[in-house]
């Protein structure tokens, strides 16, 4: 299937809101909504038993109170069922991920104001939750992406959540990586109940600090009605990606990274904007060609279908407004003059030239693959180690700096009527 080409896009052709039109049903969010308070009502409730009967459910696997959590033995058999190769660019990924989220930690963070020190100390949480997606696609990335900055931070204990298959087991892949990445404990359970088990524990599952990581539908709205409760990192729900580009991108780079895209799911998002009407018919042709022989081009095809579009706009100028509308997760940017470009606009991830596809950022840059969606990327930025730690800011003052801001202060609190607040002050020069 062929995305929809929308042509020569202004202000007034497209309401501002375009995006959220394409994608929001109010009825099935209010639908999704009540699904999922009641999981998490059951689970409130029930805990443990009600764990292992969305298992049989949703997975169609049958748990007992005793195989919940995965075991030491588990862990060691995965190893066994998979590559060298595997174990190793799991290594490999770890070791990218870890070096940049260490370089972050490194910026010196005090100032000295006329002998008032401030410094800002950064604490760990003391528990973290990471999602990991299961089904029909393999994500011991997610693992990477989400344990890995938790542990730079100091994060003691670190549990992963990810359903398991219909015989009871987690994949061999998630379990490795959770084992490579110092991961603490792993449980059998997935979709909106895990959401609900770290937030509020059960008799196995301890409740945690703060829950990570993306997923479906179910789980999004499920950490969105927890975070009343408990800290998430962000509502990160379908993946997305937007291409920029130009007369001078290649047309078939443009289509391979809207399919590879695509794959994730049926409610994944690919798009091209450009300033070109060639390209978009190009990109077109090639979309059709790469996904008729494309390993999963059902899924591919329906996603396209559904949530795919190409549209062409008059001037750049046009091109990045609706780019900033649409802020979205992915931002490859293949334009002439691609870098300065990049400084107006918003993402979750900018990624510019045409070697430097999603792929990149999703298992070799060191950059973190969990990001805001749904344009988000104006208010949250990617998963990093901050997002695992307290930022605490202490302050020691002398008494001649005390001094210099005295005044001000006493002007303030007669403004606030809180007369007291200035007396603690003027305490000190008695």
């Amino acid at each position: 299937m062929r995305p929809q080409i929308v042509k020569q896009w202004t202000t007034q052709t497209l309401p501002s809101n375009w995006f959220k039109m394409q994608q929001t049903d109010l009825s099935a969010v209010k639908c999704l909504e009540e699904t999922v308070k009641n999981i998490i009502s059951q689970v409130r409730l029930n805990g443990d038993n009600a764990l292992i009967e969305f298992a049989e459910k949703f997975d169609k696997a049958k748990l007992t109170l005793n195989t919940l959590r995965v075991s030491a033995e588990e862990i060691k058999e995965a190893y066994s069922k998979v590559s060298q190769q595997q174990i190793g660019a799991l290594q490999f990924m770890k070791q990218r991920v870890e070096t940049y989220q260490k370089q972050q930690l490194q910026s010196e963070n005090q100032t000295d104001i006329d002998g008032v020190e401030i410094k800002t100390v950064l604490y760990p949480l003391e528990s973290v939750g990471c999602y990991v997606p299961g089904g029909q696609a393999v994500y011991p990335s997610t693992v990477v992406m989400t344990a890995v900055p938790a542990r730079v931070a100091g994060v003691k204990r670190i549990v992963v959540c990810s359903p398991s298959d219909a015989e009871g087991r987690v994949n061999a892949l998630v379990l490795v990586a959770s084992d490579i990445c110092g991961v603490s404990e792993v449980y059998k359970v997935g979709g909106a109940q895990a959401i609900a088990a770290l937030a509020y524990g059960t008799q196995t599952i301890g409740a945690v600090c703060k829950i990570v990581g993306p997923g479906s539908k179910y789980v999004t709205m499920a950490k969105v009605l927890v975070s009343t409760d408990v800290a998430i990192d962000m509502p990160a729900g379908p993946s997305e990606v937007l291409i920029l580009a130009d007369e001078t991108a290649d047309p078939r780079l443009v289509a391979f990274d809207m399919v590879s895209q695509a794959e994730h799911g049926v409610d994944s998002v690919a798009g091209l904007i450009t300033t070109s009407e060639q390209l978009a018919g190009a990109v077109q042709k090639n979309l059709a060609e790469i996904t008729a022989s494309a390993e999963r081009c059902k899924k591919i095809s329906e996603s396209l279908k559904k949530y795919g579009f190409i549209i062409t706009c008059n001037s750049v100028d046009d091109m990045v407004e609706l780019s900033n509308q649409f802020a979205p997760e992915h931002l490859e940017v293949m334009t002439k003059n691609a870098k300065e470009l990049s400084k107006n606009l918003v993402a979750g991830l900018i990624l510019l030239g045409s070697y430097s596809p999603v792929a990149l950022s999703d298992y070799a840059s060191g950059t973190n693959h969990v990001l805001p969606t749904g344009t988000f990327a104006r208010s949250f930025s990617a998963l990093s180690v901050f997002d695992f730690s307290r930022r605490v800011s202490i302050v020691e003052c002398s008494k001649s700096g005390l001094e210099k801001v005295r005044g001000c202060i006493k002007v303030l609190t007669d403004t606030e009527n809180l007369f007291n607040h200035y007396k603690a002050v003027d305490a000190r020069f008695q």
